[in-house]
């Protein structure tokens, strides 16, 4: 590795150097010596492998000095011919060893990123809902590409150097200790020249570099605020062109400046380490040339110590940045960890069974619930605050008992936040509850497995959440298997077959950001085809149609009359219109049940279901009159 290399590899790490010193621990080390054992074998070659280059790297300043020797010496000219094509066997098994070097490299530090990603991937999933309403997606995905492609470093350039400079530094100091140990001596003490400015000028072009990281973080946010097909209707509603060009414009400059500045201290930076490592270059041939002159040193000792000079410099200012390396491995590593031990508070029992064949009867028997505190579902870094909230654990939910029988379909009702989407959640086990249980078919939702609990609950939400992607794909999440005819069957009896085929891509049309190239009936009718296709035994409907206009709603609830046929239903409304026909509903407030029944006798008993039906119905009248 030359000295600019050394430079810019030494200036990167400074840039990249972790804000927090932590202390090296034991645990950590095992934790990371688990991922690695995996590759341990590509390991110890890519090692061995990494040793033979820096000794080749020391064997060719050698064969240049006997070279300048044999030629000074007038040597038979055989001699020269060998020596050289023994540098150029050397530079061609360098050359090919360099790949192979590279090729192990990237085969681990793949590996090891594909098995860390995976990890914390498959771990993520398994967290609460809790966890995804409180921590920063960006946060959550810097560490599945950030932080491990920080830790995959640690073994595929960290490891690696620190090795090959060791054996690399042994050698050349050996040698150059042999040839002349003056000025050996010599090109020690100017080491320090080299190093400290490289040190002090690193940690300025640090504060630089994160600097420019914090401006083009906030230029990247409103730049994605603003492009969201929401953001950008806000703006054009509510914001002002000029000002929002202004404020654009003052962020782009202000990392344009720092950028300029970046680029000139790097500059100068590389070119103040070069002009050193030239300095001593001349040294060491006025130096080294005087001693031959005087016959106290052959010539090609004197190129030989030169060109080992490069080979001594480098090394040793690498393995003093070897700190920072490791340093930021470790926090990479532990960043990574940090996630992983996060305790899924959602996970199947080791006797987990299926939910019982036939219709499905939905009990909740004394459920008390309350939401969890942050501290038990999050981590401070992936939320951006300094202390976790701890508030939480206040009961939102006492001593709910219901029941919905086969082919029943049973109403929430109530104010908002009296409850019903949380007893929604419950159901479908996105929650488990404090106390009391909730079973299908009398089996507790705790002892039943996730796979087949997903397959007997179907839940459609009033956002009806889309992926951007296609229509097919889309409907795929609730059957992979599916064929062509049953998706089409799906968007049929969801009252959407029509547009579908209307469109020039069918099946294959791109739905866009959360489905918002779609209307929004469009988008929910898709969700209900989705649920179709799944064909749960329970369908619990958290205000399917609440958000919708009339024309809307009307062929959702025609989608949502076949969806619910033949099955179990739990059905929250906020329209009580859609609701009438009920075989039971419950009606909630704060938390508790206040009263329940069918339509017609709750309105005879004229409690807080017929006060809700009041004055949703009697607002046209007035209007009308």
């Amino acid at each position: 590795m030359s000295i600019e290399s050394v430079a810019w590899h030494q200036m990167y790490q400074q840039a990249n150097a972790p804000d927090e010193q932590r202390p090296f621990r034991a645990a950590t080390a095992r934790r990371i010596l688990r991922f690695a054992t995996p590759h341990k074998r590509r390991i110890a070659v890519f090692l061995l492998f990494s040793v033979i280059s820096a000794l080749l790297a020391v064997a060719t300043p050698v064969l240049a000095g006997r070279v300048v020797n044999s030629i000074v010496g007038a040597a038979e000219p055989r001699v020269v011919v060998i020596l050289a094509a023994a540098i150029g066997a050397l530079a061609v098994a360098d050359a090919g060893l360099g790949l192979v070097i590279r090729w192990l490299s990237a085969r681990i530090g793949e590996g090891l990123i594909l098995d860390l990603r995976r990890a914390v991937f498959d771990h993520v999933q398994r967290m609460p809902v809790a966890f995804f309403t409180r921590t920063r997606t960006g946060a959550l995905v810097s560490r599945l590409n950030n932080d491990v492609i920080g830790a995959q470093r640690a073994f595929s350039d960290t490891l690696s150097g620190v090795v090959t400079n060791l054996v690399t530094l042994a050698l050349t100091l050996g040698v150059m200790l042999t040839i002349s140990w003056q000025i050996t001596v010599l090109a020690l003490l100017l080491l320090p020249v080299f190093v400290v400015p490289a040190r002090r000028m690193g940690h300025r072009l640090a504060e630089m570099q994160r600097e420019a990281a914090r401006l083009n973080a906030a230029m990247s946010t409103q730049m994605t605020e603003r492009f969201s097909a929401p953001g950008a209707t806000l703006v054009k509603l509510f914001g002002r062109p000029e000002q929002e060009s202004a404020e654009f414009a003052a962020r782009a400059g202000r990392v344009r400046d720092i950028g300029v500045r970046t680029a000139m201290l790097q500059t100068v930076f590389v070119t103040s380490l070069t002009l050193v490592s030239a300095l001593a270059v001349a040294l060491v041939y006025g130096l080294g040339g005087w001693y031959a002159l005087v016959g106290r040193l052959d010539a090609g000792a004197v190129v030989a110590l030169s060109l080992l000079l490069t080979r001594l410099y480098a090394p040793l200012t690498a393995l003093a940045s070897a700190r920072m390396e490791i340093m930021a491995a470790l926090v990479s590593f532990e960043r990574v960890f940090e996630v992983l031990d996060l305790k899924p508070l959602i996970e199947d029992a080791p006797d987990a069974v299926p939910v019982p064949d036939g219709p499905v009867r939905l009990e909740l028997d004394g459920v008390h619930f309350g939401y969890p505190s942050a501290d038990k579902v999050s981590l401070a870094s992936l939320e951006e605050v300094a202390t976790l909230d701890t508030r939480g654990g206040v009961e939102v939910l006492h001593d709910i008992t219901l029941r919905a029988e086969p082919g029943q379909l049973v109403a929430l009702v109530g104010s908002s936040g009296a409850g019903k989407s949380t007893i929604a959640q419950l159901v479908s086990r996105l929650y488990d509850v404090d106390s009391g249980s909730v079973r299908l078919n009398g089996v507790d939702v705790r002892r039943i497995g996730a796979r087949s609990l997903r397959a007997a609950v179907g839940l459609v939400t009033q956002d009806g959440h889309l992926f951007h992607d296609t229509i097919r794909a889309n409907l795929l999440l609730a059957r992979p298997e599916a064929d062509e005819a049953q998706l089409w069957d799906a968007l049929r009896r969801a009252r959407l077959g029509d547009l579908v085929e209307s469109l020039a891509d069918g099946l294959d049309t791109v739905v866009g950001e959360r489905g918002y190239r779609l209307s929004g009936g469009e988008r929910q009718r898709l969700t209900i085809a989705r649920l179709l296709l799944k064909q749960p035994r329970l369908v619990i409907l958290d205000e399917a149609t609440a958000s919708l206009d009339s024309t809307s709603e009307a062929a959702v609830q025609e989608a949502l009359t076949e969806a619910l046929e033949g099955r179990t239903a739990l059905v929250i409304a906020h329209r009580l219109s859609t609701i009438r026909a009920a075989d039971l509903i419950v009606v909630l407030e704060d938390g508790r049940i206040v009263e329940q029944g069918t339509h017609t006798e709750l309105l005879a008993a004229e409690g807080r279901y017929a006060e809700l039906y009041r004055t949703q119905f009697a607002e046209p009248a007035e209007v009308a009159a």
